[in-house]
């Protein structure tokens, strides 16, 4: 496995990616919304920033996050060829899985969530292309 992205929660994605374009020379490298989200993914050259913005009235995880917690560091997703195999590595070595099975996400990748309770307070998600 090898570092994905960073997922960042935020009430607005334009003013946060023009930020991370001048500070961390990160472009934008993909755009969509996706599950009541607009999501941006900014390009580091060895991984991305994930930029988080609930669309109007959307719900879900996102805008809770947003509520509880203000703007911030959401997850860290690691990539994996094969979701499945992390998945069951994850379980037989005691963590919780959100996600027993992987589900469509962003970018049209297969996405599971491990629960941060059993991951030292971090929300993992395992990501494969």
């Amino acid at each position: 496995m090898q570092f994905d992205h960073a997922g960042v929660a935020t009430d607005d994605a334009d003013a946060l990616a023009a930020l991370y374009e001048t500070a961390f020379d990160a472009s934008v490298a993909h755009e969509e919304t996706f599950d009541g989200l607009r999501v941006t993914f900014l390009d580091l050259g060895n991984g991305y920033f994930e930029l988080l913005e609930p669309l109007p009235d959307a719900e879900g995880a996102i805008p809770r996050y947003l509520d509880a917690n203000g703007p911030g560091l959401h997850h860290v997703a690691l990539e994996t060829d094969d979701i499945e195999a992390a998945l069951s590595a994850a379980r037989d070595a005691g963590v919780e899985l959100i996600d027993e099975t992987p589900r469509p996400g962003a970018w049209g990748h297969e996405v599971a969530f491990c629960h941060p309770k059993s991951t030292g307070g971090v929300l993992v998600e395992f990501v494969e292309h």
